[in-house]
């Protein structure tokens, strides 16, 4: 009731004022106004009625502003205009709230419709009355609809609209950015930035803070970008951090770009910084990872230089490096020496040497990591039970690799694809097709793909174990899963009918592979070549000849000694102590045609005789 009467009150004093004015020819919308002040302005009274039906609604209708008759007959003729100059005026100082619910009331009312400029000047209000979760939520709703590329127009409109003597436009700036970055508009984030800095904006550190937390974290192939922004940023005036020199340089090292990396590392202290052992480890694991194991060392040296002792992380970047290199001695050394320091090997350090030892053929050793690891309570990873089956089935020690398997299993470790395709190469290479086919059976029972290596390794063992229709089976399936077979693959499989004496299924999965846009090249030639020369078609293998000449495909001499031997057993016409005589020793075509004429000019001379 008291408000009421006040604003009745500051109503009425605003309308005798005004007719005072009036009889000494004042002209009110030229007078300055504020809401402490009673000079009227123009749209003074259709403003003071809304505020008026504003108040009465949140009063007798609980907000529901279609149920005022009042408003409802102003509603019709009101513009942007009134709105922008109700909100920034507010002539019966009606609480935020009150106007920010009229607002949205209006935003739901068809025909009328917000302006960007009515959005933003609500925006700044909502801001100055320090109505934060409202104003943000504002915001994200306009760069929602706005999208992206607006980033130019939007600032310009909320500097345009933004009050004198306001001092919120930093807030609004950083939030606009940050707006931006949560809807995924990074180009727009990045140009709001650079907006704000060349109109002499304090620098928005919350924003370059959530901007650079999105940008360095882009695609590798971006980080050049990223690193650039960061210099940008940097020289605006937004205060170092170490995380993000860290982070930048894991960016540049995971594409292998140490060069980067390194003057990312050499801005640290360039900037006031100093780095930290995380930006050590960062650089010694990327030179390593690049096979310079040599500037990791250096690295450590300079580390130990400047007081900052290396970490289990170090050391482990380092043997990786080395084990790779195949420097297994000097990877263990290291390893000793990490010990002797008090630092306690994780899974990552046994790991790591273990699979440099099984990669070296250094299995025993392996195995004996394997079990300090078990001792000094390490929990071995599905990696490292990985490592040892690799290393266990390339020396033949499948016995130990089915038990390693149980104990895995037993420990709650489920077998991946990598220990299933391991084992199948494994036992492929041993002659052990069943038990291979038995762990393809379980793979599919157990919805695992089997892949490209996998394959191969079983056409390869059966092509071997001589089943050549398992192995053609076998390739049918593959390309059904999807994958593209090689040439050793086709050739292995025609090299096998080819010995079975079945040529023409072999020609068959030559035309295939041809099909397919494989460019067969001399080894499946001679597979072909041989399995026709064992048969006795001597025609067909000299058109064969013909057709690789033709093709670029260039005959070898193991070619030409296949030819030589088929001729010797099943041509009576040639000289066969002429040709074993020159077996192992014909390398090019006009050697073997030579060879041709002159047993068959011998030949035809004994017919004279």
């Amino acid at each position: 009731m008291a408000m009421v009467m006040a604003l009745n009150f500051k109503t009425k004093l605003y309308r005798d004022f005004g007719s005072l004015c009036s009889c000494v020819g004042v002209h009110l919308h030229l007078l300055p106004f504020s809401s402490l002040s009673p000079f009227p302005y123009k749209d003074h009274d259709l403003l003071c009625a809304i505020s008026e039906a504003i108040h009465d609604s949140q009063n007798k209708h609980n907000q529901d502003y279609s149920q005022n008759p009042r408003l409802r007959r102003i509603l019709p003729s009101l513009t942007t205009r009134h709105v922008t100059n109700l909100i920034t005026l507010n002539p019966l100082s009606l609480s935020p709230s009150s106007l920010l619910s009229f607002f949205n009331y209006l935003a739901s009312r068809p025909p009328y419709r917000h302006t960007l400029h009515s959005y933003c000047t609500m925006l700044h209000f909502l801001y100055l009355h320090r109505m934060l979760p409202q104003a943000h939520s504002l915001l994200s709703f306009i760069v929602s609809r706005k999208g992206s590329n607006s980033a130019s127009s939007l600032f310009s409109s909320i500097l345009r609209t933004l009050p004198s003597r306001h001092h919120s436009a930093g807030i609004v700036f950083d939030a606009l950015i940050c707006a931006y970055v949560d809807s995924g508009f990074i180009p727009d984030a990045v140009q709001c930035f650079r907006l704000v800095t060349k109109n002499k904006f304090p620098v928005p550190v919350r924003a370059c803070d959530n901007l650079l937390r999105h940008v360095v974290r882009l695609k590798p192939l971006e980080v050049e970008r990223s690193w650039a922004l960061y210099l940008e940023v940097l020289d605006s005036g937004y205060p170092p951090r170490i995380y993000f020199f860290n982070v930048l340089m894991h960016g540049f090292c995971k594409v292998g770009d140490v060069g980067n990396a390194r003057l990312v590392f050499d801005e640290i202290p360039k900037r006031g910084l100093r780095p930290t052992v995380v930006s050590f480890n960062t650089l010694i694991s990327g030179w390593c990872k690049v096979g310079n194991v040599g500037e990791g060392f250096r690295l450590k040296g300079v580390m130990e230089s400047e007081g900052i002792f290396p970490d289990v992380f170090t050391f482990s970047a380092l043997i990786n490096g080395l084990c790779k290199e195949g420097r297994l001695d000097e990877g263990s050394l290291l390893f000793d020496e990490m010990c002797g320091r008090g630092l306690v090997p994780n899974g990552v350090t046994f790991t790591t040497l273990i699979d440099g030892q099984c990669k070296g053929g250094k299995v025993d050793l392996a195995l004996k990591n394997f079990q300090m690891m078990l001792t000094q309570g390490v929990r071995p990873d599905l990696v490292t039970y990985n490592a040892l089956l690799n290393g266990l089935c390339k020396v033949g020690d499948l016995k130990e690799a089915r038990r390693l398997v149980n104990e895995m299993s037993a420990s709650g470790l489920k077998p991946d694809k990598i220990t299933f395709t391991t084992l199948i190469d494994g036992f492929c290479k041993d002659g052990e097709m069943e038990s291979a086919l038995e762990i393809k059976r379980r793979m599919v029972e157990e919805g695992i793909e089997l892949d490209n290596v996998a394959f191969t390794a079983l056409i390869s063992g059966l092509c071997r174990d001589g089943r050549v229709h398992d192995a053609e089976r076998m390739l049918r399936d593959m390309l059904s899963a999807g994958f593209k077979p090689d040439d050793p693959t086709y050739t292995m499989v025609i090299d096998c009918f080819c010995k079975k004496g079945e040529v023409k299924v072999g020609f068959k999965l030559l035309k295939e592979m041809q099909s397919n846009g494989h460019m067969p090249g001399v080894v499946t030639y001679n597979a072909l070549m041989n399995g026709m020369c064992k048969l006795g078609q001597m025609k067909n293998a000299k058109m064969l000849l013909d057709a690789m000449l033709n093709l670029g495909v260039a005959p070898n001499d193991i070619t030409y000694n296949i030819l030589l031997d088929g001729h010797c057993k099943h041509e009576s016409s040639v000289d066969v102590d002429t040709f074993n005589s020159e077996k192992g020793l014909v390398t090019d075509y006009a050697t073997y045609k030579a060879l041709l004429n002159e047993s068959s000019k011998a030949s035809k001379d004994r017919l004279k005789i």
